[in-house]
Parts: C-alpha cells; sequence; structure tokens
C-alpha cells in the first residue's frame, strides 16, 4: 500500500518516478519549444490570446521576444505584465477542458526528495507531478514553457490522461514542493558541508589535534614568561614585526598598480544566449530598506524572463516579510523564508535558498547593495569568454560619500582593498578573499566546492579559499555595487569583530593539515594565505602593543635621556612598523581614490591611527567572541538612506522589469543611451 510520502512500497518508488517517463516524450515540449517559435501567433495562441484579451499587436511583439531571448510566449507574457500566471493556467485550462487545481496539498505530492531538488533547481517547467488527492491519482502539470500545440496534441484522443491531469500554477505546485522539502533544504543547508566535507567546515572551532599545540603553546609561553619576560616580549615583538611587515609589503605591491575606478567596455551578447541568473538577498530585520532594495533591484539589466530574485526571510522575522508582502512584486521575484534554527547567519540562509535556485549563473547582495544596472551583462561577457576554471568574479564595492570621518575612513579602506589589492591578486591569479556581497558565481563551481559554510561568519573569504584550493579562479569586474558605511561606532565595532573572528575561523579551519594546505594552493598562495588571514589578524591584535611600547619607551627616554640598547632597538622597530603600516595603508587608498574623491583626504589621514586604535579593539574583541560565542553573527544595522513611498518603489520596479522584457534597461535604470557597455 502506498503511503502518502511516496515511500512506503515499491509502488511509491514507481509512481515517483514515472513522471520523468512522460518527460522523456511528450513533456519535453518545455525543452524543444518547437510550435511556440516557429511562427508569430501559433494557432492555438490565437484562440489563447483572445480568451485573455491580448491584442495581436501585443501577441507578436510577445512572439518576437521569445525568439530573440529562447523563451517562450507565455513567459514573455508574464515577465511584461501582460498576463497573471493564475490567468494564464486558468484560460489554458479551460481551452484544453482540463480542471484547474486551486489548491495543492504537500502531503499529497508523490516525489523522492532527489527529484523534489531536482524540480526545484531545474530551468524551465516543472515536471509533472503524481498527487495523491481524495478521489483518484493525479498528474499536475504547470505549462508555462511548453508549446500549446504539443500540448493538445499530448491529450488529444486520450481519455484516461485528460481524467487525470490536472493544470496547476508553477508557483503554487513550487511552494508546495518547497513545503513537502522544508526539512531537507533544512538539514541540507545546515549539515551538507559538515557533513560532505568535515574538514572544511567551522562548525568545530578547534581540531583535536590544534587544540592540544594551542593548550601546548599557551603554557609554554606562561612559563617562558615566568623564567624571562623580557625576553618572552622580544621574541613576540619581532613576531609582530614580521606579520606587519608581510602587511606593509603586501600593500605596497597592490600600491604600485593601484588605480581609481574605470568602467570596461564589452559587447552586448545574443539575448539567446543569456542563461538564466539567479539574484540572492538575505534579508533579516530589514523592514526599512524594502523599498530602496526594490528599486535597485528593479535597475538590474537582464531579461526578466531569464532573473529570478530570492529574498531569503526568517520566520521569526514578520517584520521583514510583512514589507515585502506590501509590495506588489514582480513575477520574477520570490520570497524564501528560512525556519528559525542554528546557526543564525546569513550563510544558512543562501545555503537554504541555493537548492532553489534555477540560475546558471547565481549572484548575491546585500540588502543595502545597489549594484550597477550592467553589472550582470558585464560578470555575463567575462563568464562567456572564459574558461570554467573562472567560477566567480568579484564586483567592486564602493561606499556612499559622507562627511562624517568614521564612514570616510571605511570608504579609504574599501578602496584600497577593491581597487588596488583585490586587482592585482586576480592579475596575479592568485587567491582572492571575497568580499561579503556582489560575488558571482558559476553555479556548478559553487556546488562543486560544497556552497556557503552556515557556520562561518566570514563565508565570503571562506568561500573564495575553498575555490582556490579545488583549482579554481576568482577574478575581478569593473561595475561597482554602492553601499553606505556603518554610521557609528557602535555599528561599525561589531561588524568588524565579526570580519576578524571569520578570518580567525577561516585560518584555523584550513590549517588544520598545513602540509595539504600547502599541496593544494602551492607555495606562493599558500604564503598569501597566511598574510591575508593570520597576518592581518596578528597586525591588528599586535598594533595596540607597538603603539603602547612606543608611548613607554619614548617617556622613559624623554624622562632619563637614555635607555638600553635593545630598549632603544625596540622602540626603532615600533615606530617603522607603525610608520610604514600607516603609510602603506594611506598610499595605497589615495591612489585608488578617483580626483573627485580625494579632497580632505588629510582629515583621513590624521585619523588614521585612531582607525587602527579601534581596528585593534575589534581584532580583541574577536579574540574573545570565538571563545565564547564562535557561530554568534553580529548583525549589522541598515537605516534606509532616502524616503520613498511604496508607489514609486512598486512603480519603478514593475516599469524596469517590463522594459527588460522588452529590450535594454538603460531607461529605466537612468543610464544614457550611449553607456559604455
Amino acid at each position: 500500500m502506498l503511503d502518502r510520502a511516496g515511500n512506503g512500497s515499491a509502488v511509491g518508488e514507481a509512481a515517483a518516478h514515472q513522471p520523468s517517463t512522460i518527460a522523456a516524450g511528450a513533456w519535453n515540449v518545455d525543452q524543444r519549444q518547437s510550435s511556440a517559435q516557429s511562427s508569430p501567433q501559433p494557432s492555438p495562441w490565437r484562440r489563447l490570446g483572445h480568451a485573455l484579451g491580448i491584442a495581436p499587436a501585443d501577441l507578436a511583439a510577445a512572439s518576437a521576444r521569445c525568439r530573440t531571448n529562447g523563451t517562450s510566449i507565455a513567459a514573455e507574457l508574464i515577465a511584461a505584465q501582460a498576463i497573471t500566471e493564475e490567468g494564464f493556467c486558468r484560460a489554458l485550462a479551460q481551452m484544453l477542458d482540463l480542471p484547474f487545481l486551486e489548491r495543492v496539498e504537500p502531503a499529497l505530492i508523490v516525489m523522492r526528495r532527489a527529484v523534489r531538488f531536482e524540480a526545484l533547481a531545474k530551468a524551465g517547467d516543472l515536471p509533472p507531478v503524481f498527487y495523491y488527492s481524495h478521489e483518484v491519482p493525479l498528474l499536475l502539470i504547470a505549462p508555462i514553457n511548453a508549446s500549446l500545440a504539443d500540448l493538445v496534441r499530448m491529450i488529444e484522443g486520450k481519455s484516461e490522461l485528460r481524467h487525470r491531469m490536472r493544470i496547476v500554477t508553477p508557483t503554487r505546485l513550487r511552494r508546495a514542493i518547497q513545503a513537502r522539502s522544508q526539512a531537507s533544504l533544512m538539514r541540507e543547508a545546515v549539515c551538507g558541508l559538515a557533513d560532505a566535507a568535515p574538514s572544511m567546515s567551522a562548525r568545530t572551532v578547534l581540531a583535536g589535534r590544534q587544540g592540544f599545540v594551542l593548550g601546548l603553546a599557551t603554557a609554554g609561553l606562561l612559563t617562558f614568561a615566568a623564567l624571562d619576560f623580557g625576553l618572552l616580549a622580544t621574541i613576540l615583538h619581532v613576531g609582530g614585526s614580521l606579520a606587519f611587515l608581510a602587511c606593509v609589503l603586501l600593500r605596497v605591491a597592490a600600491a604600485m598598480s593601484a588605480k581609481p575606478l574605470k568602467l570596461a567596455r564589452f559587447d552586448s551578447a545574443d539575448p539567446g544566449r543569456l542563461p538564466i541568473y539567479s539574484v540572492l538577498v538575505a534579508l533579516r530585520n530589514e523592514a526599512e530598506i524594502v523599498p530602496e532594495l526594490l528599486v535597485a533591484l528593479g535597475k538590474l539589466d537582464w531579461p526578466r524572463a531569464k532573473l529570478e530574485i530570492k529574498l531569503i526571510c526568517e520566520s521569526d522575522d514578520p517584520a521583514t516579510r510583512a514589507a515585502l508582502a506590501a509590495h506588489e512584486l514582480h513575477p520574477c521575484v520570490e520570497v524564501l523564508v528560512v525556519p528559525a534554527g542554528n546557526p543564525r547567519t546569513k550563510p544558512k540562509a543562501l545555503a537554504f535558498a541555493l537548492p532553489q535556485c534555477k540560475g546558471e549563473f547565481v549572484v548575491l547582495y546585500d540588502a543595502e547593495d545597489r549594484p550597477h544596472p550592467m553589472q550582470l551583462r558585464e560578470a555575463w561577457d567575462r563568464f562567456s569568454r572564459s574558461d570554467g576554471d573562472l567560477a566567480c568574479l568579484q564586483a567592486p564595492l564602493v561606499i556612499s560619500r559622507s562627511r562624517a570621518l568614521l564612514p570616510r575612513l571605511f570608504a579609504l579602506e574599501y578602496a584600497a582593498l577593491f581597487r588596488g589589492l583585490l586587482p592585482r591578486l586576480a592579475a596575479w591569479k592568485a587567491l582572492i578573499p571575497l568580499g561579503g556581497t556582489s560575488n558571482h558565481f558559476r553555479r556548478d563551481a559553487l556546488e562543486a566546492v560544497g556552497g556557503w559554510d552556515p557556520y562561518n561568519v566570514t563565508e565570503d573569504a571562506d568561500l573564495g579559499l575553498r575555490l582556490t584550493r579545488c583549482g579554481y579562479r576568482i577574478g575581478m569586474i569593473t561595475r561597482p555595487t554602492h553601499e553606505a558605511a556603518p554610521a557609528d561606532y557602535e555599528t561599525w565595532l561589531p561588524q568588524r569583530t565579526r570580519w576578524f573572528k571569520g578570518w580567525m575561523q577561516t585560518w584555523l579551519v584550513h590549517m588544520r593539515a598545513p602540509r595539504e594546505l600547502m599541496r593544494d594552493l602551492g607555495l606562493r598562495n599558500f604564503v598569501l594565505m597566511q598574510i591575508l588571514f593570520a597576518g592581518m589578524v596578528v597586525s591588528a591584535l599586535a598594533h595596540v602593543f607597538f603603539v603602547v611600547t612606543i608611548i613607554a619607551l619614548a617617556t622613559i627616554l624623554l624622562l632619563n635621556g637614555n635607555m638600553p640598547t635593545h630598549h632603544a632597538a625596540i622602540l626603532a622597530l615600533d615606530i617603522f612598523n607603525v610608520a610604514a603600516g600607516y603609510a602603506a595603508f594611506l598610499v595605497l587608498g589615495r591612489r585608488a581614490l578617483a580626483p573627485s574623491e580625494r579632497p580632505g583626504f588629510w582629515k583621513v589621514a590624521i585619523a588614521t591611527p585612531l582607525y587602527w586604535l579601534a581596528l585593534s579593539h575589534g581584532a580583541w574583541r574577536a579574540v574573545w567572541h570565538l571563545i565564547r560565542r564562535p557561530h554568534h553573527w553580529e548583525k549589522t544595522p541598515h537605516p534606509p538612506t532616502r524616503k520613498l513611498v511604496r508607489r514609486e518603489t512598486t512603480i519603478e520596479f514593475q516599469t524596469a522589469a517590463s522594459a527588460a522584457a522588452n529590450g535594454p534597461l538603460n531607461a529605466a535604470a537612468g543610464l544614457p543611451s550611449g553607456s559604455p557597455r
């Protein structure tokens, strides 16, 4: 006897597989779409268009777009919002003389877990689904991309098939499959990487051997301090100085090629070759910024029939979900709700959403991001001209201008990183620690390395390292994403603490087997990894001691007029470290700034020592958090930057969407027609 879960007997297994048999025959219409693209207005579409009230000219335009974009007439009409998904499916059911199913109960779906996951990630139409209603076993179809002529032929003269077949909207069927798969999706998000590759997961902070070495080192340092504290201090100073020097040299190398941002040119792509692009945005307590987010996403230049946007909310965040529900979202936008559960991190939300994406390429943004409208186009151009080993492209992050000192320091730091250091590493084809947003991925490469680690609070840097270890390459594009800097120290400090804690996590995870890491990365990338992760953290931790030592020894020198030679050597070394560190940071940042960004640079330079002391505060706070709360995600609040009313947001998003369905988005995005592409 078959149970409702479809896993009670061999009969259930056969039923769960049967739709794929149909897909091999009559149901491959969503792949070929032969009739839909062979003539401007196929005969069934004349009847359906009349039933839907679509003017012949609009139908002809949609038919032309579907041939250009390689989609279907229905998909183009829905993307342009000429019709609704439900209206189309009801009219189709009426034309085919098939019942329309209003409600789909997730428990009555008969699909194995693997088949459900495959269906959620499948481009085009969902496969036919067996559904055990209270009457007779049914076959549910949700045809949007299918050829109408082939659908007619498929059921013609097949009374038994017609009796059991029901039309349902893709959204309704998809939500039922998602609900049926929620527990499996959640387990995969939380445990997928840890189960598949435990050595790559930050679920365990310290491996057994690492804990033993750390305990042994701590005992040794305490013993050494008791025997000769002065010698120990000198050795630690030298160690910190070497980390400082390594970071200085890396910044100097980056400064040699750093330059202001300049948009690269690229050729227009054939719309028929454009793949489905998935945009992921993780939202948590972001109700206030939802209007701005919708405006920004609405400006992205990509055919709406080939774009899907996943807005990922938490189940215990009703305010954000209500803010999204207050807007009439475009059909390409889907709100995903992550069930409550630990760890409460952004990468867990992304890992939950990834199996539900259809896109061949995936990009992630933060709630406050304002990506350049042509960013997806530039990324696709780079991917299409590169080998499969190019797994990820990082867009530069640009901080919006502000008169306040802390945001200006933050902006200089971002300019140094995204216009200086990361492009230099990309030119070397070296390891790149990704930024936390505007990462464009090849979907297959992202899945091949295990996706995001839900336990790592800098999942971006960890993923960049994992991609490099697996033989993939990371590059840079030029079209930026604008975002706002933390407005005050109370906002800045938790964010920086999380970053330092995540870099420590990443270093500890990948250093569990140093020889294996060196074999995977090669010597050059292994050294770079030590500088980028351990070196930057140690430099921040040591900086405050360098400053305190300088002040203490300088005071002794002023009071006594002289000091022991080794004290003088330490003073000189610390002054050199601090001065070289500040200079390298400022030179790299200034070279990366555009001339319009440089006025008032002297204020930033004067405040740099205080900013670096703040970095030390964040680093030491991160050490404490790594011990006490290793997987805690300190959320950065994102207040709105301007006032928008609901009507303006909805209209702008929908206007942009309609423009993309009919051609380039430049007009809706506010770009001049001659903008560089």
